[in-house]
């Protein structure tokens, strides 16, 4: 699953260079973040990297990649930032590289590995045949490589398209070359299916979720950023700023702001931040050269309207740089949004979400399986939690508590015990310290929290029993948060699409911060889920929380 945050911007992209793709930083919001990108062509970049881009002279930026706000630096401070889309193109090079010698190396391991009677795959055909199948399966594999773009840049260190299509491609070359055998009455080869394909899906994602956290450091430490310029009305700008603000080693540096009727060495107030403007928005396409910005984002509608965004297209070519729509579509995924040209206009299909069919089916049988395969495995620890919770404090071992679930029916929710017995009686006294947002009761230092319950809390040990109301059907793997009646009852409207799929043990709320999430952004990812889930998004969200689970955050 890609998601996308609420006004991420929409590139049309007027430049043949590559670019670099925002980054999920670690959550899938990453799964959360992404752009959706329509590429119009022209006139390719007429240099291209073969080596590592040297650094260039810095200019002055007005945010790094976590958004704060920097003054322009001189003297020997003045470390070089190095293009994003220049070291896109770099990385994509690698990539093709190591393609190549990954699928190379997995070929020759199924060609000689031993196989029917202790002999190798190249044994089983004569000399020449074996080599040249070999030969065509390496070539067929890389170049499907390609023609699936892989290597994309736009996808290119964010979200799980980059592997989808690596499974892909791998899948349909294998698919070929088995037809190819059946058509020219080959012998099977059964060893490179055996060997050769499990290695390259394990190899070709292994080297890029290599690559991506190297790309994806480098980001957050402010590098490989694309210099972007922000242009618009007042307010447009400053939303547009505050959600790439917010996006942890977010792809884009910007450098400053182009506001209808806006003076050059004023300063534009982004929530506290100050940001530099550059110029007036009739004056972009010079400022774009003066200061050598690689992405101009327009932020809504702008004085001239279309005709203003073409003839600005046009300017933005001489100088090789990308023109970046905003777009005001919020909680929508990639995956459900189609384009579809008629006539010279470009049509944005939106799909409808489903709450039922065949998908929702193989959630649930994706639910059953891990629940019970959980209840099995973990069965030695749940004793132990058991008995650690009984002799922590008076009371049941299971907590039993009412939740509200899909379509609004209330089911019991188990978990380890870990407050007191009188914790709900208590909680009126404790209103006026409630640290949570929004419907939440939250407290860092919560006095109903047994001494056993602390831990167990940060490190969610204390929801392990869910395993079994997923395995029920009451609950799902990964869903929305499951809320209190309480809660429900001072929703919003809106809010209450939560409700229209099952409540999850885990989900995005969970592994983008948990209770230190502000409750409009917890009620966003929610929503957002509800929307756009998918059966991969799923398996990435449950990673991610096993590693939330292994460093805590939020949890208390």
């Amino acid at each position: 699953m890609t998601p996308q945050a609420e006004g991420t911007p929409l590139r049309l992209t007027l430049s043949g260079a590559g670019h670099t793709a925002g980054r999920p930083g670690g959550t899938l919001a990453d799964l959360a973040y992404a752009s959706h990108t329509l590429h119009v062509p022209r006139a390719a970049h007429n240099a291209s990297a073969t080596l590592p881009p040297q650094p260039r002279t810095a200019v002055p930026r007005a945010t790094g990649a976590e958004g704060k706000a920097a003054e322009p630096s001189t003297g020997p401070s003045t470390e070089a930032r190095l293009s994003g889309r220049e070291w896109a193109r770099f990385l994509r090079r690698v990539l093709r590289a190591t393609d190549c010698l990954l699928v190379t190396i997995c070929v020759l391991a199924g060609f000689l590995v031993h196989y029917e009677g202790d002999q190798p795959f190249a044994a089983t055909f004569a000399d020449v045949n074996g080599g040249l199948i070999g030969a065509l399966l390496v070539v067929m594999w890389v170049a499907a490589l390609g023609l699936y773009r892989t290597r994309d840049p736009k996808i290119l260190g964010a979200g799980s398209s980059e592997y989808k299509r690596v499974a892909a491609a791998s899948g349909a070359v294998f698919g070929l070359l088995a037809v190819l055998l059946v058509a020219f009455r080959i012998q099977p080869a059964s060893a490179f299916y055996l060997v050769s394909l499990p290695l390259g899906l394990i190899l070709l994602p292994g080297s890029r979720l290599i690559a991506r956290r190297w790309y994806n450091a480098r980001q957050a430490q402010g590098q490989f950023l694309v210099k972007a310029i922000v242009i618009g009305q007042a307010e447009d700008v400053r939303y547009v700023l505050k959600r790439i603000a917010r996006k942890s080693g977010a792809v884009y540096e910007i450098l400053g702001v182009s506001l209808p009727g806006g003076r050059r060495g004023a300063r534009f107030d982004a929530d506290g931040r100050q940001v530099p403007v550059l110029s007036s928005t009739d004056d972009v396409v010079r400022t774009v050269g003066r200061c050598g910005a690689e992405a101009v984002i327009v932020a809504g509608p702008v004085p001239g309207g279309n005709q203003y965004i073409r003839e600005l297209g046009w300017g933005l070519e001489e100088h090789q740089a990308e023109l970046v729509l905003a777009s005001s579509l919020t909680n929508v995924a990639g995956p459900r949004i189609h384009w579809r040209p008629v006539e010279g206009l470009p049509l944005m299909h939106v799909d409808v979400p489903r709450y039922s069919g065949g998908k929702h089916a193989c959630k649930r049988l994706l639910d059953i399986t891990v629940a019970a395969t959980a209840l099995v495995l973990l069965s030695p620890v749940l004793l132990v939690l058991a008995v650690i919770v009984k002799h922590g404090s008076p009371g049941p071992v299971l907590f039993r508590q009412e939740r509200v679930g899909k379509a609004g029916k209330p089911f019991r929710m188990l978990k380890f015990r870990s407050m007191v017995v009188n914790a709900e009686a208590a909680l009126a006294g404790l209103g006026a310290q409630n640290e949570g947002a929004g419907v939440l009761f939250k407290m860092h230092n919560d006095p109903r929290v047994t001494r056993c319950g602390r831990w167990m809390r940060r490190y969610s040990l204390d929801e392990l029993p869910q395993f079994w109301n997923v395995l029920t059907g009451e609950m799902s793997l990964v869903g929305p948060r499951p809320p209190l009646q309480r809660e429900v009852g001072r929703y919003e409207r809106h809010t209450r699409r939560r409700l229209l799929i099952k409540p999850g043990i885990t989900g995005l709320w969970q592994v983008n911060g948990r209770s230190d999430l502000p409750w409009d952004e917890a009620v966003r990812l929610d929503l957002y889920y509800v929307e756009n889930w998918s059966i991969m998004g799923d398996v990435i969200i449950m990673w991610r929380t096993f590693r939330a689970m292994c460093a805590p955050a939020g949890a208390y």
